[in-house]
């Protein structure tokens, strides 16, 4: 459905029934899948045909859900998580093995900072955390022979920093190595990074694509356009037999989707990080509503963040909507339809003030959660971000005293209303 627009696609991509079957994607709730013959299914565990088998590897459900987000996305393939986590190790980890490097912006969500920085390191992976405002011929300089990808986020969570696709897409391709970006806070309606340079995408579906706090869930994107077999030693996993799958090469079974289906049967067959057809079905429901809901979510930040703007115990605000943001130029030129709906602020009073703030709202909520359709409130130096050291927290543009505001879809009056009022009980 590539010739419709993004709308469109939200409502009808992935998913064409026939005479007489469901118009809505049916739950395909089992497990496993039956075949008349032995021969059969022997063919699909060497990936001679397409099919079902079992759900861990694929379900009719989940890859219905997965082929409208990609659809949104205009790449290949792609293929749904258990959480937006295990998408980002999982893109990674498919082209990384021991002994191996990638580069990532350290204006990163903390969760992933940490699995790139600790967990992944126990691995033999190593990363390097680069500021994403370096310098391109800086960042030229953090390559390494054995550099296999570029990580970044379109809009980064909490700093809201936005992703300068052009610089990061050029040196990636530079130096042979895909540019990955996680497109969670900006979704494929107000940006599509493989229009930039980006090669895979990924997403916490958890956020805007869910955007009602029901199911956790990730989704990898393929777009295709990487050319494996150009820089065959540094992917041999993808251009050299496969002796799990009896000397199965990738890039020639599979072409341009080889990624997303050496990612599928190997990782997910191995890990198991699969997605549930039953959340695969609330996402379907929650992507047909996404491009209304992210005009409103827009709409209500901008109006929240000029108001935080103007009030004189804030100390700043970032929201690369406003015209004087640090990223406003950037969001203009790789999203001009609107960025998220959150927003980061902090007290003139400090830590301590921007706590109480939180402590004196009414139905804006303190949750561990964010982009979602209730407005939210979250310290991320205390909470989500907690595990990083001082240092670490700077490198991350998480300061002692943001506040990440997710700004839902109420009235945007009564939402200011109750901010106003929890900001006039702080002294600072």
């Amino acid at each position: 459905m590539s010739q419709y627009g993004i709308n469109t696609i939200s409502v009808q991509g992935g998913y064409n029934p026939g005479n007489g079957e469901s118009r809505n994607v049916p739950i395909v709730q089992s497990t496993t899948f039956k075949y008349e013959t032995s021969e059969a299914m022997g063919r699909l565990f060497d990936l001679e045909e397409s099919g079902y088998f079992y759900t861990r590897l694929a379900n009719p459900t989940t890859d219905a859900v997965a082929r409208r987000i990609c659809e949104m996305e205009g790449g290949v393939g792609a293929m749904l998580t258990g959480s937006g986590q295990a998408a980002n190790f999982a893109a990674v980890f498919n082209i990384c093995e021991a002994g191996d490097h990638f580069i990532a912006s350290s204006a990163i969500y903390g969760g992933t900072f940490n699995l790139f920085g600790w967990t992944m390191k126990k691995m033999g992976i190593e990363c390097t955390m680069v500021d994403p405002d370096i310098s391109y011929e800086e960042l030229c300089t953090k390559f390494k022979p054995n550099t296999k990808c570029v990580f970044g986020e379109t809009i980064s969570n909490p700093s809201l920093v936005v992703f300068d696709f052009e610089k990061f897409a050029k040196a990636a391709h530079e130096h042979g190595v895909p540019l990955i970006v996680d497109n969670t806070f900006a979704t494929p309606v107000n940006c599509r990074p493989f229009e930039h340079g980006c090669d895979i995408v990924t997403h916490s579906t958890t956020k805007y694509i869910d955007g009602h706090g029901v199911c956790v869930g990730g989704v990898i994107v393929d777009s295709g356009n990487f050319d494996w077999d150009k820089y065959s030693d540094k992917f041999p996993m993808l251009t050299t037999p496969d002796e799990s799958y009896h000397g199965l090469v990738y890039t020639k079974a599979f072409g341009k989707a080889a990624y997303i289906t050496k990612c599928t049967t190997h990782i997910m067959r191995d890990l198991g990080i699969t997605q549930s057809p039953q959340h695969a079905f609330y996402l379907n429901m929650s992507l047909e509503s996404l491009p209304l809901r992210m005009q409103k979510h827009c709409e209500n930040a901008q109006k929240v963040a000029e108001w935080l703007e103007n009030n004189p115990k804030v100390a700043w605000v970032r929201y690369p909507g406003l015209k004087g943001d640090k990223y406003h130029e950037l969001a203009e030129k790789y999203l001009p339809n609107g960025t998220c709906g959150v927003i980061s602020f902090g007290m003139k009073g400090g830590r301590d003030a921007s706590a109480e703030v939180m402590n004196h709202l009414n139905f804006i909520c303190i949750v561990t959660h964010v982009a979602d359709a209730r407005t939210c409130v979250l310290h991320p130096a205390s909470h989500t971000h907690r595990q990083l050291s001082e240092q670490q927290l700077m490198e991350a543009g998480v300061l002692p005293e943001l506040i990440r505001l997710s700004v839902g879809l109420e009235n945007p009056e009564d939402i200011i209303a109750d901010l106003e009022q929890a900001i006039d009980k702080v002294n600072c």
